[in-house]
């Protein structure tokens, strides 16, 4: 698989998925825009990944506002690709059920899923315009595919964020309602939805986590790459509309 001759724009990366996304397709030939909201801390992040920095094109970003989003597309006649890694949220994400209260709820929906479908419709544009292949992928998670399972969080103040199911389970049909509106074999959009990535979780929920896998348990960020390498290659020419679950099982 190759990515060779194809620029791509991974916003989010300067986060633990987008960071390594940069890394996994510079290495398969790609030529990388890499956008955030801080481009210092950004090209810190990439370095430590072990990016090549003197071949990625560095822009600043923020994914929920329309100017931004617009101007950074406008700057280039290029693409081939797009990642949407972003994960936008307010201070008092992640409350259990009976805390959210309306306003923190909707502000979040607002901030995460409009500025996904902000992004979807500026790629969507995108191509209109410049009427080339495009691929985007979207990152989804299983909780965007079944319903919580609870019991992993038992004796720990996790929690599976209610607010997470919704963006996540919506991103999945926007992104089937965006190929279909545009209805063009050389536009496709599709997803993929990892199940929970390590990233030094409590070890009671790792171990009651791993249980529901077939023995894997939380996933290494470099297991879910290949995944969005594929569909961002012409491997996956014709695959549009689908969501890949990279989950050892866990959603079985």
């Amino acid at each position: 698989m190759t990515l060779k001759n194809k620029t791509i724009l991974i916003v989010g990366a300067g986060g633990l998925l987008g960071a390594n996304v940069v890394k996994a397709s510079q290495r398969l030939g790609a030529k990388i825009i890499a956008a955030d909201v801080c481009i210092k801390t950004l090209s810190e992040k990439l370095l430590q990944s072990g990016v090549e920095l003197e071949q990625v094109a560095f822009e600043s970003l923020d994914i929920t506002d329309a100017e931004s989003v617009a101007s950074l597309f406008a700057k280039y006649n290029c693409l081939d690709a797009a990642v949407n890694c972003t994960y936008p949220r307010n201070k008092s994400y992640g409350a259990h059920f009976f805390d959210v209260e309306l306003e923190s709820f909707n502000e979040n929906l607002a901030l995460h899923l409009g500025s996904a479908f902000l992004f979807t419709q500026q790629c969507a544009k995108y191509f209109k315009e410049h009427e080339k292949p495009f691929s985007l992928v979207n990152i989804s998670s299983i909780y965007g595919v079944i319903a919580p399972k609870f019991e992993v969080y038992d004796n720990t103040t996790m929690t599976m964020p209610v607010e997470y199911a919704a963006i996540k389970s919506a991103i999945l049909h926007m992104s089937k309602y965006t190929v279909k509106y545009v209805n063009d074999s050389r536009f496709r959009i599709n997803s993929v939805s990892p199940g929970g990535i390590f990233d030094n979780q409590p070890e009671s929920f790792l171990s009651a986590y791993k249980k529901n896998t077939h023995g894997e348990g939380m996933l290494n960020v470099d297991d879910v790459l290949g995944a969005v390498v594929f569909l961002l290659s012409d491997d996956s020419k014709f695959i549009t509309g689908q969501n890949i679950v990279v989950d050892d099982g866990f959603s079985l």
